[in-house]
């Protein structure tokens, strides 16, 4: 497999970062990904992302868990093993209130989890890209793959200059 070349531009601050991302998108520049070592306001919409589906997955999960204890309850305490107290409903749905409730929590949480390291590859087998170490202490990274570009090097180089990185480096991964 032939190796990746990214061009990394190293910002100081955070709203440089987020005016230099609007900047470089605006001439044309597909942008990798951007690197900060905490959330930038606005980032997301800068980079082009749209809005998070990660609401549905959670919702679907809870609704399995809802359905999984409500079958789970009726099935235990009115099909398979039913005792009569005093007379009492097979299944008394109120009782089954907090059961339903942390299946609903538990399916949902997990779901989200496994969906969430699915979609952003991130299982025990995945290698990380460190593009600049710093990005994790005080430095704001943004990559871009030269290869998805039709701008050159040296232009996109330059543009990352003009909108105020303090450094620009070349990375091949």
């Amino acid at each position: 497999m032939a190796d990746s070349k990214y061009l990394v531009g190293v910002f100081d601050d955070g709203d440089e970062l987020l005016h230099a991302v609007e900047d470089i998108r605006h001439q044309g520049v597909k942008i990798h990904e951007a690197y900060t070592p905490f959330a930038v306001h606005g980032l997301d919409r800068a980079l082009g992302y749209s809005f998070p589906r990660m609401g549905v997955a959670a919702f679907l999960f809870g609704m399995t868990g809802t359905c999984c204890a409500l079958l789970l309850t009726f099935w235990t305490m009115g099909v398979d093993w039913p005792i009569n107290v005093g007379g009492k409903n097979f299944f008394p749905f109120p009782t089954n209130v907090p059961i339903m409730f942390e299946l609903t929590v538990l399916l949902a949480a997990f779901g989200m989890s496994f969906t969430f390291f699915y979609l952003e590859d991130m299982g025990p087998t995945a290698k990380p890209i460190i593009f600049d170490a710093r990005s994790t202490d005080d430095k704001f990274v943004v990559a871009i793959d030269l290869a998805k570009n039709k701008l050159s090097e040296a232009e996109i180089s330059q543009l990352l200059k003009d909108s105020g990185a303090s450094e620009v480096n070349v990375k091949e991964v």
